[in-house]
Protein backbone atom coordinates (compact mmCIF):
# COMPACT_ATOMS: atom_id res chain seq x y z
CA UNK A 1 0.00 0.00 0.00
CA UNK A 2 3.17 2.70 0.51
CA UNK A 3 4.42 1.79 -2.62
CA UNK A 4 0.83 2.06 -4.01
CA UNK A 5 0.27 5.83 -2.83
CA UNK A 6 3.94 6.68 -3.24
CA UNK A 7 4.12 7.22 0.82
CA UNK A 8 7.88 6.29 0.95
CA UNK A 9 8.85 8.19 -2.17
CA UNK A 10 11.19 11.49 -2.16
CA UNK A 11 8.91 13.43 -4.36
CA UNK A 12 5.18 12.85 -3.15
CA UNK A 13 2.59 12.78 -6.22
CA UNK A 14 5.59 14.43 -7.86
CA UNK A 15 5.33 17.56 -6.24
CA UNK A 16 9.01 17.51 -4.93
CA UNK A 17 8.97 17.21 -1.29
CA UNK A 18 8.31 13.81 0.75
CA UNK A 19 5.21 13.07 2.61
CA UNK A 20 5.45 14.35 6.00
CA UNK A 21 5.50 18.21 4.39
CA UNK A 22 2.43 17.35 2.02
CA UNK A 23 0.56 15.93 5.35
CA UNK A 24 1.36 19.30 6.59
CA UNK A 25 0.40 21.58 4.04
CA UNK A 26 -2.92 19.23 4.15
CA UNK A 27 -3.48 19.79 7.02
CA UNK A 28 -2.99 23.83 7.53
CA UNK A 29 -5.33 23.59 4.31
CA UNK A 30 -8.00 21.91 6.31
CA UNK A 31 -8.02 24.15 9.35
CA UNK A 32 -5.52 22.91 11.72
CA UNK A 33 -3.77 26.53 12.21
CA UNK A 34 -2.22 26.22 15.62
CA UNK A 35 1.23 25.00 15.73
CA UNK A 36 0.69 22.81 18.89
CA UNK A 37 -2.59 21.40 17.42
CA UNK A 38 -1.10 21.07 14.30
CA UNK A 39 1.89 18.70 15.49
CA UNK A 40 -0.59 16.68 17.88
CA UNK A 41 -3.00 16.45 14.77
CA UNK A 42 -0.44 14.71 12.87
CA UNK A 43 1.98 12.51 15.60
CA UNK A 44 4.72 14.55 15.18
CA UNK A 45 7.59 15.04 17.48
CA UNK A 46 8.26 18.91 18.38
CA UNK A 47 11.50 18.80 16.75
CA UNK A 48 10.29 17.59 13.13
CA UNK A 49 7.21 19.68 13.48
CA UNK A 50 9.66 22.69 13.52
CA UNK A 51 11.93 21.61 10.65
CA UNK A 52 9.03 20.51 8.48
CA UNK A 53 7.39 24.34 8.74
CA UNK A 54 11.20 25.81 8.44
CA UNK A 55 11.52 24.01 5.23
CA UNK A 56 7.72 25.21 3.63
CA UNK A 57 8.43 28.43 5.19
CA UNK A 58 11.84 28.65 3.06
CA UNK A 59 9.90 27.52 0.14
CA UNK A 60 6.88 30.54 0.55
CA UNK A 61 4.20 28.05 1.32
CA UNK A 62 3.50 28.67 4.84
CA UNK A 63 4.20 31.54 7.26
CA UNK A 64 3.76 31.06 11.30
CA UNK A 65 2.69 34.18 13.12
CA UNK A 66 1.33 34.92 16.73
CA UNK A 67 -2.26 33.65 17.51
CA UNK A 68 -4.72 36.96 17.67
CA UNK A 69 -5.85 35.12 20.60
CA UNK A 70 -3.19 34.37 22.64
CA UNK A 71 0.47 35.97 21.96
CA UNK A 72 2.58 33.10 23.15
CA UNK A 73 0.78 31.14 20.47
CA UNK A 74 1.88 30.73 17.22
CA UNK A 75 -0.61 29.87 14.00
CA UNK A 76 0.35 28.49 10.69
CA UNK A 77 -1.17 29.52 7.36
CA UNK A 78 -0.55 28.86 3.60
CA UNK A 79 0.60 31.79 1.26
CA UNK A 80 -1.35 32.02 -1.64
CA UNK A 81 1.47 29.75 -3.33
CA UNK A 82 1.21 27.57 -0.21
CA UNK A 83 -3.10 27.49 -1.14
CA UNK A 84 -2.13 26.39 -4.92
CA UNK A 85 -0.16 23.59 -3.82
CA UNK A 86 -2.60 22.61 -1.59
CA UNK A 87 -5.23 22.09 -4.25
CA UNK A 88 -2.77 20.04 -6.75
CA UNK A 89 -2.06 17.92 -4.18
CA UNK A 90 -6.09 17.37 -3.89
CA UNK A 91 -6.56 17.11 -6.91
CA UNK A 92 -3.72 14.42 -7.91
CA UNK A 93 -4.82 12.40 -4.81
CA UNK A 94 -8.50 12.64 -5.56
CA UNK A 95 -6.87 11.24 -9.16
CA UNK A 96 -4.64 8.28 -7.82
CA UNK A 97 -7.76 7.11 -5.34
CA UNK A 98 -10.28 7.60 -8.55
CA UNK A 99 -7.52 5.37 -10.42
CA UNK A 100 -7.09 2.74 -7.90
CA UNK A 101 -10.86 2.13 -7.26
CA UNK A 102 -11.46 1.82 -11.10
CA UNK A 103 -8.71 -1.08 -10.92
CA UNK A 104 -11.16 -3.28 -8.26
CA UNK A 105 -13.99 -4.84 -9.20
CA UNK A 106 -15.69 -3.69 -6.09
CA UNK A 107 -14.60 -0.43 -5.54
CA UNK A 108 -17.69 0.20 -2.52
CA UNK A 109 -16.06 -3.02 -0.56
CA UNK A 110 -12.45 -1.06 -0.74
CA UNK A 111 -13.71 2.02 0.63
CA UNK A 112 -15.67 0.23 2.88
CA UNK A 113 -12.69 -1.68 4.23
CA UNK A 114 -10.23 1.33 3.95
CA UNK A 115 -13.07 3.58 5.92
CA UNK A 116 -12.86 0.85 8.71
CA UNK A 117 -9.11 0.53 9.14
CA UNK A 118 -8.88 4.04 9.15
CA UNK A 119 -11.50 4.37 11.91
CA UNK A 120 -9.74 1.34 14.00
CA UNK A 121 -6.01 3.04 13.80
CA UNK A 122 -7.39 6.78 14.44
CA UNK A 123 -9.50 5.73 17.42
CA UNK A 124 -7.61 7.88 20.14
CA UNK A 125 -8.12 10.73 17.51
CA UNK A 126 -11.60 10.76 17.21
CA UNK A 127 -13.56 13.75 18.85
CA UNK A 128 -16.71 14.09 20.44
CA UNK A 129 -18.38 17.89 19.29
CA UNK A 130 -21.90 19.80 20.23
CA UNK A 131 -23.07 20.87 16.65
CA UNK A 132 -26.08 22.55 15.39
CA UNK A 133 -28.41 19.19 14.16
CA UNK A 134 -28.99 21.72 10.74
CA UNK A 135 -25.70 21.12 9.46
CA UNK A 136 -24.38 19.21 6.71
CA UNK A 137 -22.32 17.03 9.07
CA UNK A 138 -25.22 16.74 11.23
CA UNK A 139 -27.77 15.99 7.94
CA UNK A 140 -24.59 13.29 6.54
CA UNK A 141 -25.53 11.35 9.79
CA UNK A 142 -28.94 11.43 9.99
CA UNK A 143 -29.69 10.63 6.62
CA UNK A 144 -27.29 7.46 6.95
CA UNK A 145 -29.34 7.07 10.09
CA UNK A 146 -32.40 6.81 8.12
CA UNK A 147 -31.70 4.99 5.60
CA UNK A 148 -30.22 2.35 7.71
CA UNK A 149 -33.80 2.08 9.31
CA UNK A 150 -35.32 1.78 5.87
CA UNK A 151 -33.41 -1.30 5.53
CA UNK A 152 -33.69 -2.96 8.75
CA UNK A 153 -36.93 -2.50 9.87
CA UNK A 154 -39.31 -4.77 7.92
CA UNK A 155 -42.13 -2.21 7.37
CA UNK A 156 -39.35 0.21 5.98
CA UNK A 157 -38.83 4.06 7.79
CA UNK A 158 -40.55 7.04 6.91
CA UNK A 159 -39.00 10.14 9.23
CA UNK A 160 -42.32 11.78 8.99
CA UNK A 161 -44.71 9.06 10.70
CA UNK A 162 -41.93 9.05 13.38
CA UNK A 163 -41.89 11.56 16.58
CA UNK A 164 -38.92 13.47 14.82
CA UNK A 165 -37.56 15.85 17.05
CA UNK A 166 -37.37 19.31 15.69
CA UNK A 167 -33.75 21.15 15.35
CA UNK A 168 -34.75 23.27 18.23
CA UNK A 169 -35.44 20.47 20.69
CA UNK A 170 -32.20 19.07 20.35
CA UNK A 171 -30.26 22.84 20.83
CA UNK A 172 -28.85 24.44 24.13
CA UNK A 173 -31.31 25.27 26.23
CA UNK A 174 -33.44 22.77 24.93
CA UNK A 175 -30.86 20.36 24.35
CA UNK A 176 -27.98 19.21 22.17
CA UNK A 177 -26.51 17.53 19.18
CA UNK A 178 -23.69 15.44 19.04
CA UNK A 179 -21.42 14.40 16.54
CA UNK A 180 -18.37 11.79 16.63
CA UNK A 181 -15.62 12.66 14.27
CA UNK A 182 -12.36 11.47 12.83
CA UNK A 183 -10.25 13.89 11.19
CA UNK A 184 -13.35 15.73 10.77
CA UNK A 185 -15.59 13.46 8.89
CA UNK A 186 -18.91 12.62 10.87
CA UNK A 187 -18.85 8.82 11.90
CA UNK A 188 -21.77 8.94 14.77
CA UNK A 189 -24.36 11.03 16.62
CA UNK A 190 -26.83 11.21 18.83
CA UNK A 191 -29.76 13.61 20.33
CA UNK A 192 -30.50 14.97 23.23
CA UNK A 193 -34.01 16.53 22.68
CA UNK A 194 -35.66 18.31 26.00
CA UNK A 195 -39.52 16.75 26.86
CA UNK A 196 -40.58 19.39 29.48
CA UNK A 197 -40.53 18.36 33.54
CA UNK A 198 -37.33 18.03 33.96
CA UNK A 199 -37.13 15.10 31.69
CA UNK A 200 -35.28 14.65 28.15
CA UNK A 201 -35.19 12.16 25.70
CA UNK A 202 -32.37 10.08 23.37
CA UNK A 203 -32.47 10.27 19.92
CA UNK A 204 -31.53 9.42 16.45
CA UNK A 205 -27.82 7.69 18.19
CA UNK A 206 -25.93 6.11 14.74
CA UNK A 207 -22.93 5.04 14.48
CA UNK A 208 -21.09 4.44 10.72
CA UNK A 209 -20.42 0.80 10.38
CA UNK A 210 -16.57 1.46 9.83
CA UNK A 211 -16.90 2.34 13.53
CA UNK A 212 -18.42 0.45 14.86
CA UNK A 213 -16.99 -1.85 18.03
CA UNK A 214 -14.76 1.30 19.17
CA UNK A 215 -16.93 2.14 22.20
CA UNK A 216 -18.28 5.56 20.31
CA UNK A 217 -21.82 4.32 21.20
CA UNK A 218 -21.14 4.35 25.07
CA UNK A 219 -19.48 7.16 24.86
CA UNK A 220 -21.85 9.69 23.25
CA UNK A 221 -24.70 8.32 25.37
CA UNK A 222 -22.23 9.18 28.60
CA UNK A 223 -21.82 12.43 26.88
CA UNK A 224 -25.34 12.99 26.24
CA UNK A 225 -26.02 11.89 30.03
CA UNK A 226 -23.38 14.64 30.95
CA UNK A 227 -25.05 17.37 28.84
CA UNK A 228 -28.12 16.71 30.25
CA UNK A 229 -27.17 17.14 33.83
CA UNK A 230 -26.15 20.25 32.86
CA UNK A 231 -29.35 21.44 31.62
CA UNK A 232 -31.00 20.29 34.98
CA UNK A 233 -32.78 17.07 33.47
CA UNK A 234 -33.04 14.58 36.06
CA UNK A 235 -34.70 11.75 33.91
CA UNK A 236 -33.38 10.57 30.31
CA UNK A 237 -36.11 8.04 27.80
CA UNK A 238 -35.84 6.45 24.88
CA UNK A 239 -37.43 4.40 22.61
CA UNK A 240 -35.93 1.57 19.77
CA UNK A 241 -37.33 -0.90 17.27
CA UNK A 242 -37.22 -4.62 17.87
CA UNK A 243 -34.74 -5.21 15.15
CA UNK A 244 -32.26 -3.31 16.79
CA UNK A 245 -30.69 -5.40 18.83
CA UNK A 246 -27.21 -4.04 19.56
CA UNK A 247 -29.04 -0.92 20.85
CA UNK A 248 -31.11 -2.81 23.19
CA UNK A 249 -28.11 -4.22 24.90
CA UNK A 250 -26.39 -1.39 25.14
CA UNK A 251 -29.07 0.31 27.12
CA UNK A 252 -29.50 -2.40 29.25
CA UNK A 253 -26.11 -2.90 30.43
CA UNK A 254 -25.60 1.13 30.36
CA UNK A 255 -28.51 0.95 33.71
CA UNK A 256 -31.53 1.82 31.58
CA UNK A 257 -34.49 0.10 33.08
CA UNK A 258 -37.64 -0.67 30.62
CA UNK A 259 -40.38 0.90 31.21
CA UNK A 260 -44.07 0.90 29.78
CA UNK A 261 -44.65 2.85 26.54
CA UNK A 262 -44.53 6.64 26.55
CA UNK A 263 -45.23 7.96 23.10
CA UNK A 264 -47.18 6.54 19.82
CA UNK A 265 -44.31 6.75 18.01
CA UNK A 266 -45.12 3.73 15.11
CA UNK A 267 -41.44 2.61 15.19
CA UNK A 268 -41.44 2.02 19.02
CA UNK A 269 -41.17 -1.47 20.25
CA UNK A 270 -39.61 -1.15 23.51
CA UNK A 271 -38.82 1.75 25.68
CA UNK A 272 -36.30 2.67 28.57
CA UNK A 273 -35.63 5.36 31.56
CA UNK A 274 -32.64 6.37 33.23
CA UNK A 275 -32.73 8.39 36.24
CA UNK A 276 -30.05 10.96 36.93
Amino acid sequence: MTSAVGALDASFLGRGRPLGSARVINAIGQGHADVASLREYLGLETSLMSRLLRGLEDEGLVETVPSAHDARCRVAQLTKTGKAEYRAYERLSNAQATAMLAGHTRPGDVLAAMDLIASALGRERIAVEEVDPRSDAARHCLDAYYAELAQRFEQGFDVARSRNPSPGQMMRPHGAFLLALSDGLPIGCVGLKGAGERIAEIKRLWIAPSARGLGLSRRLMTQAEDIARELSFTTLRLDTHRSLHEARQLYLKSGWKEIDRFNDDPYADFFFEKKL
